[in-house]
């Protein structure tokens, strides 16, 4: 059984050591999240890494099932006073475990927004191969957090850089980071993407 939590730790501590490199005004870079610069984004993975289910159900609840504005409430619950006090947090913070320890979920969440700060910023990463195998299975597999499986229904995903091949219909071929992204919905993976199917993907994804 593929170890996803041991997966996340080693991920967490790339993400850290990459973060711990960053210049302070590029903390404020823009990224693939809208609206998010990187300690934004940082904030969020670090709140979704300390809230546990009770608390997100409450969160949840409490916010009226708006998911933008419980994010928004948790992000801010965990951001420092300033970068280098977020990124301290971080450091400090363990695997996603929402909504369980073996589910791909919560490595899909770190992987996604670990390269939603990565790309704009021009860092490269290539993840653990295994554990973003899993997390592509699971998105392709169900909608959960990001429409993923909706978003490919009836396109044929195939990697040439892992053995993942999921659906039949029009083809979409690519590196399998980028078909991840796309499947979370990140336009700017589109471009790496080939085949007869790129153009109807396309036209699904929200504009950019």
């Amino acid at each position: 059984m593929t170890d996803l939590p041991g997966i996340q730790r080693r991920e967490l501590a790339a993400l850290v050591d990459d973060l711990a490199a960053l210049a302070p005004e590029r903390w404020r870079a823009a990224t693939l999240c809208p609206e998010w610069d990187v300690e934004q984004v940082v904030a969020h993975l670090g709140a979704a890494a300390t809230t546990t289910l009770p608390r997100w159900v409450l969160s949840m609840v409490g916010a009226r099932f708006d998911a933008d504005l419980h994010n928004r409430r948790r992000l801010a619950d965990f951001r420092g006073a300033d970068p280098a006090e977020t990124l301290e947090r971080f450091r400090a913070v363990g695997p996603i475990a929402l909504p369980t320890r073996s589910s791909p979920a919560g490595l899909g969440e770190l992987l996604v927004h670990a390269e939603d700060v990565r790309r704009p910023l021009g860092l490269r990463r290539a993840p653990d191969a295994e554990g973003l195998l899993a997390v592509a299975e699971f998105f392709a597999a169900k909608d959960f957090a990001v429409n993923s499986k909706t978003l490919v229904r009836g396109l044929a995903l195939r990697a040439d850089d892992a053995d993942f091949r999921s659906g039949e219909g029009p083809e979409v071929r690519g590196p399998l980071l980028s078909l991840v992204m796309v499947m979370a919905g990140r336009r700017a993976h589109l471009a790496d993407l080939t085949g007869n199917g790129v153009a109807e993907l396309d036209g699904r994804l929200a504009p950019a």
